[in-house]
């Protein structure tokens, strides 16, 4: 249910697109991103910082698509979000004493099992660099192919890709877990 939640904004982007053009489907994301964001604050009663980054990263580049008339603005999005994403990962590496992906996935194992420190460093570089490689694919796919094929890749390409990297992150993340050690 949370992954619907997640792409919420992203369903409704690629939705409007095919049924108007980037343009619509711009305006659609920012309000769908809006919702997102304040119903995320109503229901837990806080503000989701990955949220807002994307959110303000989506108004300020689609109010440059739709007052330039330039779909290549909106087109960056993605790309920022993931180079502003992959910048955190990679400092928290730098500046914590727990490293970011650390901090958010070993709620999942029990107290029992240790995941030794440098496979959360590991992980944490694998991140960081797997959201740098996924804005620059980004950009290859908005500069030299069309705005279809575009908005087909961030909807079923980039899903695709994080799901698949979170496949095998987890996998790599077992190999540390004796089974029936992670939590429900």
């Amino acid at each position: 249910m949370h992954f619907l939640y997640e792409i919420f904004p992203v369903f409704l982007f690629f939705i409007a697109f095919k049924f108007y053009n980037i343009y619509f489907a711009t305006v659609v994301g920012i309000v769908a991103t809006f919702i997102q964001v304040f119903l995320h604050r109503i229901l837990f009663s806080r503000w989701d910082k990955k949220q807002l980054i994307t959110l303000a990263v989506f108004v300020f580049f689609g109010s440059m698509t739709l007052y330039f008339h330039n779909p290549i603005f909106i087109k960056w999005k993605p790309t920022i979000v993931f180079w502003i994403f992959a910048l955190i990962i990679l400092g928290s590496h730098l500046v914590a004493k727990k490293t970011l992906i650390q901090h958010l996935m070993e709620n999942m194992v029990t107290e029992k099992e240790q995941v030794p420190p440098i496979v959360w460093q590991r992980l944490n570089m694998a991140w960081g660099a797997f959201f740098i490689v996924l804005g620059a694919v980004n950009l290859y796919v908005a500069y030299y192919f069309n705005d279809d094929t575009w908005v087909n890749f961030k909807f079923y390409g980039i899903t695709a890709l994080l799901f698949l990297f979170s496949l095998l992150q987890a996998v790599y993340l077992m190999r540390y877990i004796s089974k029936g050690q992670i939590k429900p």
